[in-house]
């Protein structure tokens, strides 16, 4: 049953007994009001019966009185007393009137019809006593028949007021007795009444406010610890208690905002953070191997339970080509046409199974009865595309607006950290390969030798140097023009570079100086390889618009190490034995003198 049902109830019953006990009193008040209506009738009667006793005796009294001393006085108040009196039905009737029964005033009538026949022997001994006759006088008024005449109306006044004690109070107690009884009952039903209402009181107390304001405390203790999974109690009656809920009820909904904002903040704080370490990671990278190998252990924890790929665009073949990959993605290639995804086509992020219909990628495997939410986002860098970032959704799974901002983040992060290997490439090749002829410069041969020397030192291998120098060099740009002379240093760097077995170890040492790196080659192999390049290079047959550049000849000098020189000194032994070839007559290979025969 309802709290408002229960103290309509006791609302009602307490209303209904104060009804009755009001009526009670009432009623008791009633009855009290007899009582005192039957006392002072009672009072009443009893003046009045002893008015007559009085009238009774005194008449008498003065009769004796002048018969006993003779005095005219008595005889004149005598006489005047009895011409006062009335008639008998006079004389009871104010008694009557004071609320004697019938039956009572018969009674009373009789006493004073006896009283009025006193009155005749009175008359008589007056009488007798004026003529002078006292002894008859005494006789009558003192005689056994007037004693007895007067005792029966003393009786019967007597016999009266009997009856009427009797009955008055038989009224008062009856009187009594009925006030008493609904005192009483007024006492008990004012008491169950005052009972009621402190139950209800109690009970109100109880349930609208020391158990909301028990369970309310324990709320404000569990919130003041930043609990806030502690729901304050449901008050629906509109007062404090239910002012003080609703309080509470706000202070908690905004603790809880608050919470789940900070949850977001440190979420978006500890993703950013996440962010900036893969970025700052990135950002070291020294090849595409070591970014490969920091994607793969950051965008699983960026974007969890999402299998996914990174591509790189092969633009020779126009072709997008899978770098590295995580969780195992199924749904896409290892390597596709870049026209297959629409991210790429349209440079933007494209999801075909997000909150909005869109167009599958062909390179993703799409079943319209179970579409499969996919993420493709394009890796651009200064308005070029440089690969695509590719998710897998999981299943129920929703990616929301900040989450996609983190993708687009993440996207636009690794595609500058391409962006800038790629850079980096570029310039170190700019910066370490010759831009006429394509080999590698003079800047890194020094890294190179450092490299070879090493590793020979180490393996205990020889290590050969040619030194290279095109003979007449200064011919072809005085009668041909620098642009003859550029044309016969990339034919000679494009023989230089076929010649050798590894990439990289054919430098252009200086204006029409060549460097050539022979490792593991003996003295008489390196001698071979010079010959051979001598032979390549005279064969070419160079032109420069309509004029024939002649023969281009080479002078070569050859040194190994550790059979000629040390291997520091190898770049200068070889560069002393190309002198000796050009001083002997250019078009020549020379090799360096032997380590014992130059001590010698």
């Amino acid at each position: 049953m309802r709290l408002a049902t229960i103290t309509n109830w006791a609302y009602g019953a307490t209303v209904l007994l104060t009804i009755v006990s009001s009526t009670t009193m009432i009623l008791a008040s009633n009855a009290q009001e007899h009582e005192r209506t039957a006392v002072e009738q009672r009072y009443a009667l009893d003046k009045a019966t002893a008015e007559l006793g009085t009238d009774i005796y005194a008449l008498s009294d003065r009769a004796r009185q002048f018969v006993n001393t003779g005095d005219p006085t008595y005889l004149a108040a005598y006489r005047s007393e009895v011409a006062a009196l009335e008639a008998v039905e006079d004389r009871i009737r104010h008694i009557g009137d004071a609320g004697a029964t019938t039956g009572e005033l018969d009674a009373l009538k009789k006493a004073v019809t006896l009283a009025d026949t006193l009155h005749d022997e009175q008359q008589t001994a007056l009488t007798a006593q004026e003529n002078g006759n006292g002894a008859l006088a005494r006789q009558i008024l003192f005689g056994a028949e007037y004693e007895r005449q007067l005792d029966r109306a003393e009786l019967e006044v007597q016999r009266f007021q009997d009856r009427l004690d009797s009955r008055i109070e038989a009224q008062v107690r009856d009187a009594t007795e009925i006030s008493q009884l609904w005192k009483r009952i007024s006492e008990v039903v004012l008491a169950l009444t005052a009972l009621l209402v402190l139950c209800v009181l109690y009970f109100v107390f109880k349930q609208r406010v020391l158990h909301p304001v028990v369970k309310l405390s324990d709320v404000v203790n569990r919130l003041a610890v930043q609990d806030f999974a502690a729901e304050p109690p449901e008050v629906s009656h509109i007062d404090e208690i239910g002012d003080m809920a609703q309080a509470i009820r706000i202070f908690r909904e905004n603790g809880l905002e608050r919470q789940r904002l900070e949850a977001e903040r440190d979420a978006d704080r500890t993703m950013r953070d996440l962010l900036s370490r893969m970025t700052q990671r990135m950002q070291g990278c020294d090849s595409l191997h070591d970014l490969k190998e920091i994607v793969q252990r950051f965008v699983p924890e960026i974007a969890p339970a999402m299998p996914g790929r990174l591509y790189l665009l092969d633009p020779q073949r126009n072709l997008v080509v899978e770098a590295c990959s995580w969780l195992g993605p199924v749904q896409s290639g290892t390597q596709f046409s870049a026209l297959s995804c629409w991210a790429l086509r349209r440079g933007l992020r494209h999801r075909p199974a997000g909150d909005n219909v869109d167009v599958p990628c062909d390179h993703v495997t799409w079943d319209a009865a179970h579409p499969v939410d996919t993420l493709c986002l394009p890796l651009t860098a200064q308005r070029e595309t440089l690969g695509l970032l590719y998710f897998e959704m999981p299943a129920g799974g929703a990616a929301g607006a900040a989450q996609l901002i983190y993708f687009d983040m993440l996207a636009e992060n690794i595609g500058l950290a391409i962006a800038n290997l790629q850079l980096r490439d570029t310039l170190r090749e700019m910066a370490m390969a010759d831009s006429l002829t394509g080999l590698a410069n003079r800047r890194q041969l020094g890294p190179a030798l450092e490299t070879q020397i090493a590793q020979a030192e180490r393996l205990g291998e020889p290590l050969g140097c040619l030194m290279i120098d095109v003979d007449h060099f200064k011919r072809f740009n005085d009668v041909h023009g620098h642009e003859a002379g550029d044309a016969v240093l990339r034919a000679v760097g494009q023989v230089l570079a076929n010649v050798t077995r590894e990439t990289g170890l054919a430098f252009r040492y200086g204006g029409e100086e060549f460097l050539v790196l022979l490792p593991t080659l003996s003295a008489v192999q390196a001698e071979e390889r010079a010959e051979d390049i001598r032979a390549r290079i005279a064969a070419l047959r160079l032109g420069h618009g309509d004029a024939d550049l002649g023969p281009v000849t080479i002078s070569v000098g050859i040194a190994v190490a550790p059979d000629h020189c040390a291997y520091d000194r190898l770049v200068r032994t070889a560069d002393a034995a190309l002198l000796r070839a050009k001083t002997l007559g250019r078009d020549r290979v020379e090799m360096a003198k032997l380590r014992n025969a130059a001590s010698a």
